[in-house]
């Protein structure tokens, strides 16, 4: 009997739809041809194109649309016709609030066949688990007496204890299941309100975990041991501003934006969680054919692992590497290979690998 997952389907703004539809194709092509595996996926039109058309991002019920489904795959949002405020705040910010998506999981991990800036990178592999829910990116603040000389912004960070803990217990609890050191990136020698109680939850957290090493380090040094020693780190905790940032340098590290996805999770399983790649929605080059899809596929990855199908998983990430160690490139990696025929390369390796588990 299959398994049956419901998954929204949300492309988004420019490259979004064109790397959306390979992503598409990936699960369709396994659906095929696994036996085990079903799933049902209902796209939504819910872009910039529809603000503009209804004065939203998504109708008055789109949460509770999207809230019956077991995953959302989410390819880009942002076009210069709408400002970057209205596409976070009214759209992503309340699917990730809303759905207790309090996790962000981000994988950094030197894939076979592609360069890295970094001379020594072979062995690069960690995860960034960022706290996604509140934060830096809490809308607490204001402005007053706006054009005027005495013009002031006010933005509040919000964390709490309930917040620090579950996010610093989902990477101890990571990092216990894979055998891998914990870093806690913090700025508490200048920050001294909240990052300083940042440390104390997760010092006190990691208490649970003796077996577990926990190493501090100041987060503008953190930049820095990630181009040095990238291959030392297993785990990486931080905040959202923190880990935002430290995750698109993660991305560089190994190959750039266009091939680092994201899972934005609820852990409980009460909410669906949000697949993503980190890259955003490129309106530059939107239209071409020539954005790579890998972030959004691997991120397509991330969603069946979530789902309770690591072989999956492993799979598509073979058929990545694989992919790539045959010359397959898009232009961002140097390589003058379509969207389509990356998307298309990937499949034929994900075939292959399911016709030899079902001989």
């Amino acid at each position: 009997m299959k398994e049956t997952a419901s998954i929204a389907i949300l492309p988004g703004d420019g490259i979004g739809p064109e790397v959306m539809n390979e992503a598409v194709l990936l699960l369709q092509e396994i659906e095929d041809y696994d036996r085990t595996f079903s799933c049902e996926m209902n796209e939504f039109p819910w872009n910039s194109a529809y603000y503009l058309e209804h004065g939203r991002m998504m109708p008055a019920d789109g949460l509770a649309q999207l809230r019956s489904f077991d995953a959302i795959l989410f390819g880009a949002m942002g076009d210069s016709s709408v400002p970057d405020e209205v596409t976070v705040w009214d759209f992503i910010m309340p699917i990730r609030k809303q759905f207790q998506q309090y996790i962000n999981f981000r994988p950094v991990k030197k894939l076979e066949g592609i360069r890295s800036p970094l001379a020594e990178s072979e062995d690069v592999d960690f995860v960034i688990i960022r706290e996604n829910a509140e934060g830096e990116y809490s809308n607490s603040g204001g402005r007053l007496y706006d054009h005027t000389n005495e013009a002031m912004a006010i933005q509040n960070t919000i964390m709490t204890e309930k917040g620090i803990r579950r996010a610093a217990d989902f990477a101890f609890q990571y990092a216990k299941e894979h055998g891998l050191p914990v870093t806690s990136a913090t700025k508490s020698n200048a920050v001294i309100h909240s990052m300083k109680f940042w440390d104390e939850v997760v010092q006190k957290t990691a208490e649970a975990f003796p077996e577990i090493a926990l190493e501090k380090i100041y987060v503008d040094a953190l930049a820095a041991y990630f181009v040095q020693r990238p291959q030392s780190f297993g785990v990486v905790l931080a905040s959202n501003l923190f880990g935002d940032i430290l995750s698109d340098l993660g991305s560089a590290l190994v190959g750039g934006l266009g091939i680092s996805p994201s899972g934005n999770l609820n852990p409980s399983g009460d909410y669906p969680s949000m697949f993503e790649p980190v890259h955003g929605s490129a309106p530059d080059i939107a239209g071409q054919g020539i954005a790579n899809p890998i972030a959004q596929i691997w991120s397509a990855a991330l969603m069946l692992d979530h789902l309770g199908r690591k072989d999956l998983h492993d799979m598509v990430v073979t058929a990545i590497e694989k992919t790539l160690a045959e010359g397959y490139r898009t232009k961002d990696l140097g390589g003058e290979h379509s969207t389509k025929e990356m998307g298309e390369a990937i499949r034929a390796n994900v075939r292959k690998q399911l016709q030899e588990v079902a001989v």
